[in-house]
């Protein structure tokens, strides 16, 4: 989230940061954007009765914000099929693998683990599924015989800092689409 607010202030990306919302409180993104000089909003998933409630709640302020594009960073929740159907082509969110392989919270770890050779990053449109949406971006990242879990998990975020501003910059001129 501040790799993409800092392009966009460098001129690399053709974008306002209207408000960087959360789903839990403390979380340093917040501190980040509004050291930033970004508008926050936290929106604690745990005051609401169940998922469509707190979607809504999301929804409220994406609206009241006037959002054109959401940019999921760090955003580990689920979204609802009605909210996702909502804002469909203008929700894009990064995945640290080549999907369709490894979708799911533990990516890195997945790929690790199944002794894969290669993994790499994804950006792609958010649809109904997990992780399943049309891509946008993939950059692919071999596994060295001599990483550790932690040295991949290093070179797989210092794609992601590459990849997500190429691909939002991509989706807001037009050049990618679902």
């Amino acid at each position: 989230m501040a790799n993409i607010i800092a392009r966009i202030r460098a001129g690399e990306i053709s974008a306002d940061p209207a408000i960087v919302i959360s789903n839990k409180p403390g979380a340093k993104a917040l501190e980040k954007a509004s050291a930033l000089g970004v508008k926050t909003a936290m929106i604690d998933h745990q005051s609401y009765a169940d998922r469509a409630a707190f979607d809504k709640a999301l929804d409220r302020c994406l609206e009241e914000n006037k959002i054109d594009l959401v940019v999921l960073a760090g955003f580990m929740r689920v979204l609802t099929e009605g909210f996702v159907r909502k804002y469909y082509g203008r929700l894009i969110n990064i995945h640290p693998a080549l999907l369709p392989k490894f979708p799911g919270a533990h990516a890195i770890r997945d790929a690790w683990e199944a002794k894969a050779k290669e993994t790499g990053v994804t950006v792609h449109f958010v649809d109904t599924g997990v992780d399943t949406g049309p891509l946008i971006l993939q950059r692919k990242i071999s596994i060295l015989p001599n990483d550790t879990l932690e040295t991949l998990e290093t070179r797989i975020h210092e794609v992601e800092y590459q990849l997500y501003p190429e691909a939002l910059d991509l989706v807001l001129r037009g050049k990618a689409k679902p």
